[in-house]
């Protein structure tokens, strides 16, 4: 996926490219996990449609819900939904840092060469 140590590093047009295609697959998993957040509570909370963004914006983004669940369903949903949110946060770390770190190291492994 990234160039191996022993190749040169890549010029910074080229690892600015790399790094606005990873923003671009977090913003897309971003879009589609708050997509499912709001049909979640559209569907289980028959929320309206703002206010179903509102809540999967807000525990997509690590604050918590606005709204107070009322049916079990939708209990069950924001739980999973926050469990969700809390792991895609870190992946989503990852995948933005994980060409920087790659950079940093290569550079590192070029310069103990």
């Amino acid at each position: 996926m990234f160039e191996p140590k022993n190749t040169p590093l890549l010029s910074t047009s080229a690892f600015a490219e790399r790094m606005v295609f990873w923003l671009g697959i977090s913003v897309s998993l971003m879009a589609l996990s708050l997509l499912v957040g709001m049909v979640g509570y559209h569907y289980f909370e028959h929320m309206g449609w703002l206010d179903a963004f509102l809540n999967a914006a807000m525990i997509l983004g690590g604050m918590g819900p606005v709204s107070v669940m009322s049916t079990a369903g939708g209990k069950l949903f924001a739980g999973f939904y926050a469990l969700y949110s809390g792991v895609f946060l870190v992946v989503c770390g990852g995948l933005l840092l994980a060409p920087l770190f790659h950079r940093v190291l290569h550079r590192f492994h070029q310069d103990s060469d």
